[in-house]
């Protein structure tokens, strides 16, 4: 089989497909042929090494997938071969054949786009659980998210709007049509200050700001949050710069990320509070801020999937009727892991990039 390596901490350019031997179910495991796996900005810190928990190269990449059960390990008793499923592996998606935690796989219908369901294993989970069970808004409430252009801001606007909720989105002008023709309210982050103007559109500050830029912008973010609001840090880009390991950006990150963690446990009124997709699908709770197969390491570790199950079929149920709308730009073949990383900044407004072994 072929699967893609990264072969040192870098740019696009250190990735390599190479040829290997098929993985082998372990005890509890299925062993899976890819239909679908999605390349995200996420990839792009694991392969600078900038993601937290990052595998030491060489490793193969890849967030998330959908796939045919094709072995069934040791102990295995809810799946069958033939099943379509999808997985968060965090890392090891990239390739034609994956082994897989049962427990972590999901049923997906052989009806629907594989790429497109790629889609919501991780970019709408993000947003779906972002939402409703870290900052648990409620109807009616108002939300600001940064980058909301970008795949996982796209995803929030669309939810947010089914749960009915005020949203206002950061983005460059150039993407002002598209976040308001998903109604919300644009504010051009390079021509107007977001801070002065979240507060005159909203009055007294949002109850919910979504920080997946963090460092500086999360302290400013704190600021914009009413009493009772919750400020949630999901991601770190400014370590990421030129698609390489920024280390002033890290230092910058964790310097801003403990004031705003302090800030938020000084604030009698107001929180931070911090969401990682795998460590929620773990089975932890919503955490404050501070606080052999050699082929296919998939980020393993023991898990409750029970949250995830429970939102990934939320979604379906929600793309089945038409109500969100992941859009895939580009469909590669796996040889061209090298091009989706390099589209990955050009590509952010348009959709999702997936890899079709």
């Amino acid at each position: 089989m072929k699967r893609v390596v990264v072969e040192r901490f870098g740019g696009p350019e250190v990735l390599r497909v190479v040829e290997d031997d098929d993985p082998q179910p372990g005890p509890g495991e299925v062993c899976v042929r890819v239909l679908a796996a999605g390349v995200s900005f996420t990839d792009a810190q694991l392969r600078a090494g900038t993601y937290l928990g990052v595998p030491k190269p060489p490793f193969t990449p890849g967030y998330e997938l959908v796939g045919v059960v094709e072995k069934l390990g040791p102990g295995c008793s809810r799946l069958r071969v033939g099943d379509r499923i999808g997985a968060l592996t965090v890392w090891g998606a990239n390739a034609e054949r994956v082994c897989v935690p049962e427990m972590n796989a999901v049923e997906v219908p052989e009806d629907l786009d594989p790429a497109e369901v790629v889609s919501l294993m991780f970019t709408y989970m993000t947003a779906y659980q972002l939402l409703h069970r870290t900052a648990k808004v409620k109807r009616g409430e108002t939300v600001l998210v940064h980058g909301a252009a970008g795949r996982v801001g796209t995803a929030v606007l669309e939810l947010g709007a089914l749960a009915g909720l005020r949203v206002y989105g950061t983005c460059s002008a150039h993407d002002r049509a598209a976040v308001e023709r998903l109604g919300a309210v644009a504010i051009d982050y390079r021509s107007e200050d977001f801070l002065p103007r979240v507060r005159e559109l909203s009055g007294r500050g949002v109850d919910v700001v979504l920080d997946g830029l963090g460092g500086r912008m999360s302290l400013r973010s704190f600021r914009a949050l009413r009493p009772g609001g919750r400020l949630v840090v999901f991601g770190h880009y400014s370590t990421l710069v030129g698609g390489r390991k920024s280390w002033r950006g890290w230092m910058e990150w964790y310097a801003a990320t403990a004031s705003v963690a302090l800030w938020g446990l000084l604030s009698p009124r107001r929180r931070v509070l911090a969401y990682r997709i795998q460590k929620l699908r773990a089975g932890h709770q919503v955490l404050p801020v501070g606080g052999s197969r050699r082929a296919l390491p998939v980020g393993g570790g023991p898990r409750d999937p029970d949250w995830f199950r429970e939102d990934f079929l939320a979604l379906l149920e929600l793309l089945r009727r038409g109500e969100i709308h992941p859009v895939v730009a580009e469909r590669l073949p796996l040889s061209e892991a090298r091009r989706a990383h390099e589209l990955l900044e050009s590509s952010a407004a348009k959709g999702k990039l997936v890899l079709m072994p």
